[in-house]
């Protein structure tokens, strides 16, 4: 689905990426931990072609396709979908007016609303006035109204109540087809893997989404590298108890 080869980026003009590699393939979903700063919104930024993150050398390729010099509508065309983390207000423009132009399947915009607790915000513009959770919610409605088949989740939980973070796992598993352990209820995973097709991509700084949304592969970015790559929940349950200090010691020694 996603195949990122020796990826640099630089961002006015200093490097920020240094040779980024990574593979996640069809029915994956990845997250990426790392300290602030350490360039997730970067990587994230660039996979979705924004101006600004200057790719100086590396590919990113999409379900086989290399899409490193293509537009953001072109990639979003192809399948490519992203919720930010910090989405702007858009005074003048109504939420359902943008729904209905991101709307890529037949599901009815007023029943994916009424998921998201979102009826009474169709009329509203966008994200102005609204509270962090309803902002995280409108994000989602505007991707699940996409259907993307790659999924890139800027830190889903970030600013969310207990509340809102139940809800929002729940429908980010929609649109990623799964359930909170990763399968279909009733389904093996041999047999999902099978039919489900969607990928994702999920940012995390504090991880708490994880007890939501299954990761099938974990990566922990540090200073624009990836410093190590596995089990999702034993990187977490590190880094929890030693504290991001330690991936950056660990990343310093494997460079020398």
């Amino acid at each position: 689905m996603l195949y990122i080869q020796n990826l640099h980026v630089e961002v006015e003009g200093k490097e920020v990426i240094h040779g980024l590699n990574l593979e996640i393939r069809p029915s994956e979903v990845h997250c990426l931990l790392g300290p602030n700063g350490s360039g997730k919104t970067t990587l994230l930024m660039t996979i979705m072609g924004f101006s600004g993150y200057k790719v100086t050398k590396g590919n990113i390729f999409f379900k086989g396709t290399d899409i490193t010099q293509l537009s953001v509508d072109e990639r979003v065309k192809m399948g490519i979908g992203i919720s930010f983390q910090r989405p702007p207000s858009i005074p003048g423009v109504k939420l359902l007016q943008l729904v209905e132009l991101c709307k890529r399947f037949k599901k009815d915009v007023m029943s994916m609303a009424q998921e998201l607790n979102l009826v009474d915000f169709l009329e509203r513009d966008i994200n102005v006035g609204f509270s962090g959770g309803e902002i995280k919610r409108s994000e989602l409605l505007q991707l699940w109204a996409q259907n993307p088949d790659l999924v890139l989740l800027d830190e889903p939980e970030s600013g969310v109540d207990v509340e809102n973070i139940i809800l929002i796992g729940r429908i980010i598993n929609k649109i990623l087809e799964r359930n909170e352990l990763g399968i279909p209820l009733g389904e093996t995973r041999a047999e999902i893997k099978k039919k489900r097709r969607k990928s994702g991509l999920v940012i995390t700084h504090t991880g708490t989404i994880l007890n939501y949304v299954h990761a099938d592969k974990g990566h922990v970015l540090v200073e624009g590298r990836l410093a190590c790559s596995g089990n999702p929940y034993e990187i977490f349950r590190y880094i929890r108890e030693k504290g991001y200090e330690e991936c950056v010691k660990c990343a310093w020694q494997a460079r020398r």
